[in-house]
């Protein structure tokens, strides 16, 4: 185990509980966590304390990072708090649950050029915004953008070497800040930069989006520096299919001149919208479900077609004389109605645990019929053609002659009439069942019928019924957007379990009481939180200012959270210490200790619960 990560959990014991390392920079190293009193994850970025004792980088840290506190927007990450817990200073931000833009492209190649679009638009906005408050990144780069998982979505991290503009040089102390494969010819050189050096990084972030490769390389930073400043910028595969507005909006980023570049992120942003306008592409679950797993329809859909008359039979067969017509009803109506609505009921969960919700349907279909439209006008016309009209006029008519048969039958006064007219609605039935289909297949083609169908079904009251079936078979755990949420005590608790199993047979022995108080801390944290719940919904999380009869809750619900926090912390001193033991830096007394203390913790926590009990039942 690190001896940072275990440093660092023991100065923010009670406060936040590490899980493992997310990444390494050369301005930090950042940790998954838990902090404690919200029950949220975040990332915590640490200075290592052996650079956090240079003064003038501990201080550069500090000031860059709350900079970067006071920017809020979508497709910027956001930062909690910036503290100094001693040797250490850190900051903790939101956790994105995604991958970065580099890993991306690196594993799955370059991005298809309507995402790219997106994905560099998302951070232009995010430019944008922190231009406008003087704030210049500074840093623009592939591992700086992250792509949620659940959405999609980008978000600029680390504004860590950004700068006030009226206080930002391009070097400190003769060091050039940024990354030589995407900083700006003005960084290169050493001259002051300005919103627009943001934006020529921006263009070899967008080259390396859809081409997948760097547009300048060299053995050393300083060749890479000085291609950025001599060489002319890359130019796109003429073959690679890119739009040329988009092309052109990144050629412009890429100009030397600064003075040549878009004057702000947001016209960038504004060209890079045009694109997007033009070639919308939905995210992977929204695609799928409106074109494929929100129908019925494909092989399965026939297989199961052609199963069904043979469960009809087969239930015939085995069920009781004289009941055997009604069995096969029965199985017709179940395979029919059903069957299906079992199937819909299983895609409408399978969409809900990608992460999406019912009201992102409506514009999913909606650019799913436009994504078309031009295509369709193009080969069948914006009107019905010869063929649709004659395939329209002899359906209605077969239709009527279908309704006319039937009634004459029902009123006819001979018998040889009623046979008649029972054939004449036979043969019409055919006739408009096959015009029927051609009418509708070409119909179909010109206007998307079966979109639009599916659109009527899952906006209405079926879909919300099929949605309303399917949440509670939704494993929670499956959602990006809470998959790896877990109390913490939860997560401590079995985090030390995990560690405890994997210790040497004689020291599980010397600690064999320490289950058992892992399981009372773990249990009575929960039932802490539970009565801190109840406080909240009370009072409101943040209830604050004198209140009659609301003095003793305030003061009771303080105290709940001041004994969360102790067990908490508790669990957590013990998880640190059996990650010391398997590190070889702790001991079995340590721990024993340690287990004293924390049975005095979980007595008080019982104390307050049961006098919290008595009061309950007066």
């Amino acid at each position: 185990m690190d001896q940072l990560f275990l440093d660092l959990q023991a100065a923010l014991a009670g406060r936040y509980s590490l899980e493992r390392e997310l990444g390494r920079g050369g301005m930090g190293v950042v940790f998954l966590a838990r902090e404690v009193s919200l029950d949220r994850l975040v990332a915590i970025k640490v200075l290592p304390p052996a650079r956090a004792r240079e003064a003038k980088l501990r201080e550069r840290f500090l000031r860059e990072a709350r900079t970067a506190a006071k920017l809020s927007h979508p497709n910027i990450i956001p930062i909690f708090s910036v503290e100094e817990v001693g040797p250490f200073v850190f900051f903790a931000m939101a956790y994105v649950d995604g991958e970065t833009l580099t890993d991306r492209v690196r594993q799955r190649g370059p991005l298809p050029h309507a995402e790219a679009a997106r994905v560099l638009r998302d951070v232009a906005w995010a430019l944008g915004h922190a231009h406008e408050r003087h704030v210049i990144h500074r840093d623009v780069k592939p591992d700086n953008v992250l792509l949620e998982r659940a959405s999609g979505r980008a978000l600029v991290a680390d504004f860590g070497i950004a700068g006030v503009v009226k206080e930002a040089g391009a070097i400190d102390g003769g060091e050039v800040i940024g990354t030589p494969e995407f900083m700006s010819p003005e960084q290169a050189v050493g001259e002051r930069v300005d919103p627009r050096s943001d934006l020529y990084s921006l263009g070899l972030v967008g080259y390396f989006t859809l081409t997948g490769r760097l547009a300048y390389t060299g053995d050393k930073a300083t060749e890479v520096l000085a291609k950025q400043i001599t060489e002319p910028p890359p130019e796109f595969d003429s073959g690679s299919g890119v739009p040329r507005r988009l092309v052109a909006t990144l050629s412009a980023c890429l100009a030397k001149d600064r003075e040549e570049r878009p004057p702000s992120a947001a016209v960038v942003a504004d060209g890079l919208s045009l694109v997007i306008e033009s070639r919308r592409e939905l995210p992977v679950a929204l695609r799928v479900f409106v074109k494929r797993s929100g129908r019925l329809g494909g092989t399965g859909g026939l297989v199961y077609l052609l199963m069904v008359p043979i469960a009809m039979v087969v239930a015939a067969s085995l069920a009781p004389r004289g009941l055997q017509a009604t069995v096969a009803w029965v199985t017709l109506g179940a395979g029919v109605v059903l069957g299906p609505f079992g199937m819909l009921v299983a895609r409408a969960r399978r969409f809900l645990a990608s992460g999406f919700d019912p009201q992102d349907l409506p514009a999913a279909f909606r650019i799913e019929l436009e994504q078309g439209r031009d295509e369709r006008v193009f080969e069948y016309g914006r009107t019905a053609g010869l063929y649709e009209r004659v395939m329209r006029l002899l359906s209605a008519g077969s239709i009527a002659s279908v309704a006319t048969a039937i009634w004459v039958a029902f009123t006819a006064h001979y018998p040889y009439d009623v046979g008649t007219a029972l054939a004449v609605a036979a043969y019409s039935g055919v006739a408009a069942l096959t015009t029927s289909f051609l009418w509708l297949t070409r119909l179909n083609r010109r206007i998307d019928l079966d979109t639009r169908i599916w659109r009527w079904v899952w906006r209405g009251p079926v879909g919300k019924a099929l949605f309303a079936l399917a949440r509670p078979f939704v494993n929670q755990k499956t959602l990006p957007s809470v998959g790896t949420h877990r109390a913490t005590e939860l997560a401590l608790s079995l985090a030390a379990g995990q560690l405890f199993e994997a210790l040497p047979r004689a020291t599980r022995a010397a600690l064999k009481d320490l289950p058992d108080v892992v399981d009372r801390l773990e249990s009575d944290a929960s039932r802490m939180r539970q009565r801190l719940d109840l406080f909240n919904d009370a009072l409101g999380p943040e209830a604050q200012g004198p209140g009659t009869g609301e003095d003793d809750l305030r003061q009771a619900r303080e105290l709940v959270r001041t004994r969360l926090k102790d067990a908490v912390a508790a669990l957590e001193t013990i998880r640190l210490n059996l990650l010391k033991l398997h590190a070889g830096t702790g001991s079995v007394e340590s721990v024993t200790t340690d287990l004293g203390l924390a049975r005095e913790v979980a007595a008080e926590v019982d104390r307050l619960l049961e006098a919290r009990n008595e009061l309950d039942a007066h």
